[in-house]
């Protein structure tokens, strides 16, 4: 299926599927990066983070530090999987993105800001690895005569 533009550029589903789910890599990519230096900071001073008193999710920051870390490096490395077109990062990597969010919204008392953005970029994640088709699927290594 193909499509024009008002700019006369035709593009097509593919092409349109490939630019979403290397966006959905490099988000979370970029989203992990974030998380990996945020648990590495909790972990590190709990000073640098505001501590709310009464919060009903009231963990240590540390806990906190060690869970965006983790939370961090499995974004990272799924994120590779998308490079490669697998069916398993898309599951993985929604899964992932589902998890931040609940973590970030968990630790908002800690760092509203920031933890509003992680939810964003996470969302957006989500979003497109979720309207990409099975048949749409980037092959990175495809050469133009199987196009």
């Amino acid at each position: 299926m193909t499509t024009t533009h008002p700019g006369g550029a035709r593009t097509s589903m593919r092409e349109w599927a490939t630019g979403v789910t290397v966006f959905a890599a490099i988000m979370l990519m970029i989203g992990g990066i974030l998380d990996i230096m945020r648990g590495i900071a909790e972990i590190a001073d709990d000073d640098i983070f505001v501590s709310t008193r009464n919060y009903v999710f009231a963990f240590d920051l540390t806990a906190w530090g060690w869970i965006h870390l983790v939370l961090g490096v499995l974004a990272f490395v799924v994120s590779f999987g998308l490079f490669m077109a697998s069916t398993w990062a898309r599951v993985v990597g929604v899964g992932i993105a589902g998890l931040v969010i609940i973590a970030n919204f968990l630790s908002l008392p800690y760092y509203p800001v920031w933890s509003i953005v992680m939810i964003t970029i996470s969302g957006f994640i989500i979003w497109a690895l979720c309207v990409m088709r099975k048949d749409d699927a980037f092959v990175p290594f495809e050469s133009p005569r199987d196009m």
